[in-house]
């Protein structure tokens, strides 16, 4: 096993290097030049609509939707991920995750626009799409391959990243700082999903819709006191991001020292990861919205990065350098509790262990619903049920079991699904323009 782990390690260090990273990076430059920058032109559009009258046809909320999306991408990214960019390419790596947010926003709104012009209807008059979709739809029939392609990705990606790994993570959290065994923590989880998750997907919605935005302001406003607490070091800590970003970061304190490719490297690979932007998940939400033109719902759906990375994001990783505890040597969760402990003291641990559950919890309900759709567009209505039986079953499991294995795989799975939505994501772009020059024009 572990001679498997270590080739499929390999394999996902060469995947998610620097081709894949300039190909994510690359699409979202691209589309935020040819929308001319619209993301961020209409971002006060975006934020008007999401709190504004439901308006169309769809099978949940426009707000739902994106809620629902937010409760996939809100999760151990947003802890561990930053708190890992950090260590790994030092604070440099915060301006990359944010500077590749802002690009992203171009890529997430293409991926809801195109999500929502392609979608059908299913047996039980709900409206589905996603990458999938719009490929088939799209591209044409040449192209269905390739839309299988990405469902297949989809759904074991799914099991990954966005099931086994979210409980191990939440099982081990809590047995290191409560000692609660992973095996309850696992059945816990399980019962929790299980009541939601089969349930469909207005019931996802629903939760979603309470739990999301009162999870993201406890973590906002506990973070905000730590940057209260420490805010004399944030100018000094945001120049220091900035510096290093351009010119690397020298070796301080049990920290390594990061040169600007790893700064970049990791800046980018972790805001991907956080964010979700060009993994094709998102769109799988929003293609279910309450709306009546397609650039509506993409002017919802880019508030998902930027929700994400420039404000979730922004708040772990300035708490991380504004407090010093960058330069202790920690990683991933552990470096994210130091920086909440040096105001919080012993509290601070139990602040982000919390978090992680409830982003956990969260990421698994929001993953369910990706995954079934891809195995709803492989498999038929049929496979509806059975999927969410086994998606419940699988908790427990990667919440006991070491998952070494799993998070290679995990890995490999979401690049793969991520490289045949961004190629129609070039390729339908000239329709993310055209429907988008006809809406705000109108409006």
């Amino acid at each position: 096993m572990e001679a498997a782990v270590t080739i499929l390690k390999q394999i996902s260090g060469f995947l998610w290097g620097w081709p894949a990273l300039i190909l994510i990076a690359g699409t979202g430059i691209y589309l935020t030049l040819v929308l001319r920058f619209l993301p961020i032109r209409q971002l006060g559009f975006g934020f008007k609509q999401m709190f504004g009258p439901q308006t169309g046809v769809g099978t949940i909320g426009a707000g739902a939707a994106l809620a629902t999306s937010l409760s996939a991408t809100i999760g151990t990214g947003n802890i561990v991920g930053v708190a890992t960019a950090i260590h790994s390419g030092g604070p440099g790596a915060l301006v990359w995750m944010w500077l590749i947010a802002l690009v992203g926003m171009a890529t997430k709104y293409a991926e809801a626009v195109l999500a929502v012009h392609y979608r059908e209807k299913d047996h039980r008059g709900q409206y589905v799409g996603g990458p999938m979709y719009y490929i088939r739809n799209g591209l044409g029939k040449n192209w269905g391959w390739m839309a299988i392609a990405f469902a297949v990705f989809g759904m074991f990606a799914g099991f990954g990243i966005g099931n086994t790994v979210q409980a191990n993570s939440v099982a081990h959290g809590l047995n290191d700082s409560f000692g609660l065994p992973t095996w309850v923590t696992g059945l816990i989880l399980a019962v929790l999903v299980g009541l939601v998750v089969l349930g469909g997907m207005k019931r996802i919605a629903h939760v979603a819709t309470f739990v999301v935005p009162f999870m993201a302001l406890a973590y906002l406003l506990a973070g905000l006191v730590v940057l209260i607490d420490h805010a004399s070091a944030i100018p000094d800590a945001l120049a220091l991001c900035f510096e290093s970003a351009f010119t690397g970061t020298a070796a301080a304190g049990g920290f390594a020292g990061a040169l600007v490719k790893e700064a970049i490297r990791f800046g980018v690979a972790r805001g991907i990861f956080s964010n979700e932007a060009g993994l094709g998940s998102a769109p799988i939400a929003h293609a279910s919205a309450n709306t009546d033109h397609p650039a509506r719902q993409g002017s919802i759906a880019m508030l998902g990065t930027f929700i994400d990375t420039i404000i979730v994001c922004s708040i772990t990783g300035l708490a991380i350098v504004s407090t010093g505890v960058w330069t202790s040597g920690a990683e991933g969760a552990p470096l994210s509790s130091m920086a909440f402990s040096a105001t919080f003291g012993s509290f601070g641990d139990i602040i982000v262990v919390c978090g992680l559950a409830i982003f956990a919890f969260t990421t698994l309900l929001g993953w369910s619903l990706y995954s079934e759709r891809c195995t709803q567009f492989l498999f038929g209505e049929k496979a509806v049920i059975p999927f969410r039986i086994i998606w419940v079953i699988a908790i427990p499991i990667g919440a006991y079991v070491s998952l070494d294995f799993v998070w290679a795989l995990a890995d490999i799975m979401n690049i793969l699904m991520a490289i045949p939505n961004l190629i129609a994501l070039l390729l339908l772009s000239p329709i993310v323009v055209m429907l988008s020059r006809e809406f705000f024009a109108k409006k």
